[in-house]
């Protein structure tokens, strides 16, 4: 693995990094990885809403929903002339 160093950074955006790095759980070092590749990744098609709303539920663990059961019988197909 390669290794960078960053110089002449700062410190307001050193500051900044600190905070996003903590609301995402990780260090700041694991965080600067995360922009990198994220910066640098191949966008072959925008995501769309339902999957960056998974990816994002998914992240804090999930959503559980209670479905209520189905009432009655199947409704019959109306066809129209």
């Amino acid at each position: 693995m390669a290794a960078i160093t960053v110089r002449s950074l700062d410190d307001e955006v050193k500051q900044r990094l600190r905070v996003r790095a903590a609301k995402h759980g990780r260090s700041m070092e694991a965080e600067v990885r995360e922009i990198l590749v994220d910066a640098v990744a191949d966008e072959e098609e925008p995501k769309s809403w339902l999957l960056l709303l998974h990816e994002r539920c998914a992240a804090i663990g999930g959503v559980e929903l209670d479905i209520p059961p189905r009432t009655g019988g199947h409704r019959p197909v109306v066809e129209f002339d």
